[in-house]
């Protein structure tokens, strides 16, 4: 059975220090956490991000907020950059999160689409493949060390030092954590995650989705080629989303609010979005998810017909839409849509 999703990033209309709008951004991330456990969705996800148009620097604080407020739905980062962060602390606080919540933690991790954080953690963007590597192999070192006897790990890198019989504490509620890998379509990425035998997230918000077949196909003949079972190798899409009951009124009302998410984090010197390359991406074979009901069921069940994925994740609140819209999008996704992509994959 699929599974389904939504993340925030936390962006902010604009760059902003302003302690009372973050405070409002924040509110309305947990308000719209505490709907989708109510509406039944499965997953809640909150990203990490370390610059002034982003409200959100530590998922992990958010989803324990987040945890408090909530009963059922599973808590995951979107992502945690794992390149910048120290894998002992960062399993440490998602372990928490995992007994405060009732073994509901989930780690996204991910290299980062961003560079601020390795400047602002005193890392060198020469080491942003060997950090990433080296410290993904240690995070998977001591969750698996939770479900031995011993409990202590052994190791030894680059870029930290080195642990002698560490036993890192505390332990989550479950035996092990769940851990997936983000990644944005690269062969490299792929691979990664397949040697690992780690389930994988993939985002995808420009390109058509038949051209990410290879790279699913690429992770799970890597996987399976590594030793790990089909079961093992779980994939989740990823993708900006808003739903209406009316296709027409949802992309017009929404093309305002999304060309400015994107426009915001564009490189310098690119042109911005028009509105044919916006109706080009929301089309029936595009790679965003904006329409009617039956419009968004029938793109998720043509990329289940691609990929056959286990999960999927939706990004609702961008560009400072009004909250009384995502609250709209998120009752409908639950209350319409799920349900129906359910039925028809049987």
């Amino acid at each position: 059975m699929i599974e389904f999703g939504i993340y925030t990033f936390g962006d902010l209309a604009r760059p902003s220090a302003d302690s009372a709008l973050v405070k409002a951004r924040i509110d309305e991330i947990l308000a719209a956490a505490r709907i989708a456990d109510e509406a039944g969705i499965d997953v809640f996800g909150v990203g990490e991000h370390h610059r002034a148009d982003f409200a959100v620097s530590s998922p992990a604080v958010m989803l324990s907020a987040i945890a408090a407020l909530t009963r059922r739905i599973r808590l995951t980062s979107a992502v945690s950059i794992l390149s910048s962060d120290d894998p002992v602390r960062l399993y440490q606080q998602f372990a928490t999160l995992d007994l405060i919540s009732g073994g509901r933690a989930e780690l996204l991790v991910g290299r980062g689409a961003y560079i601020e954080s390795f400047p602002l953690f005193g890392y060198e963007l020469d080491d942003y493949e060997s950090l990433f590597d080296e410290k993904l192999a240690l995070l998977c070192k001591i969750d698996a060390a939770h479900g031995d006897h011993d409990q202590t790990i052994n190791w030894s890198g680059r870029h930290r030092p080195a642990l002698q019989r560490a036993r890192i504490m505390p332990p989550p509620l479950r035996e092990r954590l769940p851990i997936w890998i983000a990644a944005g379509g690269t062969p490299s990425s792929a691979q990664r995650a397949g040697r690992a035998g780690l389930p994988l997230n993939l985002a995808n918000i420009s390109g058509s989705p038949e051209r990410f077949v290879p790279f699913v196909d690429l992770y799970r003949e890597t996987g399976l080629a590594a030793g790990h079972t089909a079961a093992q190798l779980q994939v989740s899409i990823a993708g900006h989303f808003h739903v209406q009951r009316d296709g027409k009124k949802a992309r017009d009302e929404f093309f305002p609010y999304y060309r400015r998410y994107m426009s915001s984090n564009l490189p310098r010197g690119y042109a911005e979005m028009s509105r044919a390359d916006y109706e080009t991406l929301a089309s029936p074979r595009g790679a965003l998810f904006v329409g009617s009901v039956q419009e968004i069921v029938d793109k998720i069940l043509m990329e289940y017909e691609l990929f056959g994925h286990q999960r999927y994740m939706a990004q609702m609140d961008i560009g400072g839409l009004p909250f009384g819209r995502v609250r709209e999008s998120i009752e409908l996704f639950a209350a319409e849509v799920i349900p129906a992509v359910r039925r028809a994959i049987g």
